[in-house]
C-alpha cells in the first residue's frame, strides 16, 4: 500500500518536469477537457429536446434522472471491473461507446425515429459508459504526474472542467437554436477526441502486476469495503463531501426561485449562473496555492466551514446583483475543498483498490443526490425558499463541526 512519508521534503529528488513538458498529461486533460465541454454542451440541450418531443416536464426529468440512477446502481460493479481489467483501454472503449450512444440522437432524429423510449434509452447507456469511464479514470492522474504535483495537477483539471462548466452551456444554447442536433454532434465529436488523446498517452493507469483478479467480484467488492472501513479519514471525507453536496443537490432549482421571486429574467438569471461558474475556475486556480499554505488539515476544515455560511448567506441576498456575487463567492469554495479531498484520496487509496475505494466513496458521497434534489423541491413548495436555505444548511452545519473536531482530520499528515 503507497503510503505518504512524513520526512519526504529532507530527501533528495529531481525536480518534475512542468506540465507543459509532460506530454502524456497534456493529452489526459486535453482529452478530458474536450469531452466535459462536449457533455456540457449536450446536457443543457437534452432537457429541451425532451420537452420539445414530449411537452412533458415530468418526462424531461425522468430522463435526466436516469442517467444519475444508473451510475449509482453501477458504481461498485464498475469500480470492481476498473481494478481487474485494463484502465487505458477500459477508458477509451467507454468515450468510443458514449460517442455512438450520442450519435444515435441525431441519427435517429434524421430518419423521424426519435422518442421518448429511444432517449431513455440513450441516456441509461451514457449512465452506464460514464461510471465506468469515471473509475478507471480516477487513478489516471497519479500514473501521469508525479505525487508531489497531484495537487497542483488537480486543481488545473478543475479550471478546465469549470470553464466547460460556464462556457458549454452558453454555446449548447447558440447551437440548439441553430439545429437541435448540433450540441449532440459537438458532444459526439469529443467523445471521439478524448478516445485518440488516451490511445496516445504511453503511460499505463495501473502499476505492473494489477489485472484480472482470481477471485469473484463480491469479493473484490468487499476488499474495497474492507480498506476504506479501516481507514478512518477516507471514510469520514466521504461523510463530509456527503453531507456538504446532498444538501445542495437542488441548487439549480433554488436559484432559479430566488431569481423569480426578485424579479429577474431569463437573462439576469443566466447572469447568476455564470458568476457561479466564474466563481469555481477562480476557486480552481487557488485550490493548490491555499493547499500549500494551510495545509490539508486546515483547508478541509476551513472550506467546509465557508461552504456551510456561505449558502447560508443566500437567505439574505436582496436582489439579482448580490445574489450574483454570493454565487460567485459561494461557487469558489467548492473546487478548493473538491481538489484537497480528491488530492489526499487518490494519493492514499493503494493503486491495486483504486477503483473499488473510488466505486464506494462516490456511493456515499454522491449517491444521496436524487434524494436532495427531491428534498428541496418539496421543501420550496411547502415552505418557501427562506425555509429551505435554513433547513439544508443544517446538515452541512452538522458535518462542518464534525470536521473541526475529528481526530483523524487533525492528525493527518498535510504533505500529500
Amino acid at each position: 500500500m503507497q503510503t505518504i512519508q512524513s520526512d519526504k521534503a529532507t530527501q533528495p529528488r529531481s525536480q518534475p518536469r512542468p506540465f507543459w513538458r509532460n506530454a502524456s498529461y497534456l493529452l489526459l486533460v486535453g482529452g478530458q477537457g474536450a469531452s466535459a465541454f462536449g457533455s456540457y454542451t449536450s446536457d443543457f440541450a437534452l432537457p429541451l429536446l425532451t420537452l420539445a418531443i414530449t411537452g412533458s416536464a415530468v418526462q424531461a426529468g425522468l430522463v435526466i434522472s436516469i442517467r444519475s440512477l444508473v451510475m449509482n446502481l453501477l458504481s461498485l460493479l464498475a469500480g470492481a471491473f476498473a481494478d481487474r481489467w485494463n484502465r487505458k483501454r477500459l477508458m477509451i472503449g467507454c468515450e468510443w461507446g458514449s460517442a455512438l450512444v450520442t450519435f444515435s440522437i441525431p441519427l435517429a432524429w434524421w430518419l423521424g425515429h426519435l422518442t421518448l423510449l429511444h432517449l431513455c434509452v440513450a441516456a441509461t447507456l451514457q449512465g452506464a459508459f460514464f461510471v465506468f469511464y469515471q473509475m478507471a479514470e480516477s487513478s489516471a492522474l497519479r500514473h501521469v504526474v508525479p505525487s508531489e504535483q497531484i495537487s497542483s495537477a488537480s486543481g488545473q483539471n478543475e479550471v478546465i472542467n469549470s470553464v466547460a462548466l460556464m462556457v458549454g452551456p452558453l454555446f449548447g444554447g447558440f447551437l440548439y437554436n441553430v439545429s437541435p442536433m448540433l450540441p449532440f454532434v459537438i458532444d459526439t465529436l469529443s467523445f471521439a477526441l478524448s478516445a485518440l488523446s488516451l490511445a496516445l498517452i504511453r503511460a499505463n493507469f495501473q502499476n505492473e502486476g494489477h489485472g484480472m483478479s482470481a477471485s469473484g467480484i463480491l469479493r473484490d467488492i468487499k476488499d474495497g469495503l474492507t480498506w476504506l472501513w479501516k481507514e478512518p479519514l477516507v471514510r469520514f471525507l466521504g461523510i463530509l463531501t456527503a453531507g456538504l453536496m446532498v444538501p445542495c443537490a437542488g441548487y439549480s432549482l433554488l436559484m432559479v426561485v430566488l431569481a423569480q421571486g426578485m424579479r429577474a429574467d431569463t437573462v439576469t438569471t443566466g447572469y447568476i449562473f455564470a458568476a457561479g461558474g466564474l466563481g469555481s475556475i477562480l476557486g480552481a486556480l487557488l485550490s493548490a496555492p491555499l493547499q500549500r499554505w494551510l495545509g490539508f488539515t486546515r483547508l478541509i476544515t476551513l472550506s467546509a466551514w465557508v461552504w456551510a455560511l456561505m449558502w447560508l448567506m443566500y437567505i439574505v441576498a436582496p436582489n439579482p446583483l448580490v445574489l450574483m456575487v454570493l454565487n460567485c463567492l459561494g461557487y469558489a469554495v467548492v473546487p478548493i475543498y473538491m481538489v484537497a479531498q480528491y488530492s489526499y484520496r487518490v494519493t492514499r487509496i493503494p493503486d491495486e483498490l483504486q477503483g473499488r475505494v473510488n466505486s464506494i466513496f462516490r456511493i456515499v458521497a454522491f449517491g444521496g443526490q436524487p434524494l436532495g434534489i427531491a428534498a428541496t423541491g418539496a421543501l420550496l413548495q411547502y415552505t418557501g425558499p427562506s425555509a429551505t436555505i435554513l433547513i439544508t444548511f443544517l446538515p452541512q452545519l452538522a458535518v462542518a463541526i464534525a470536521a473541526s473536531f475529528n481526530r483523524a482530520l487533525r492528525q493527518a499528515r498535510t504533505d500529500v
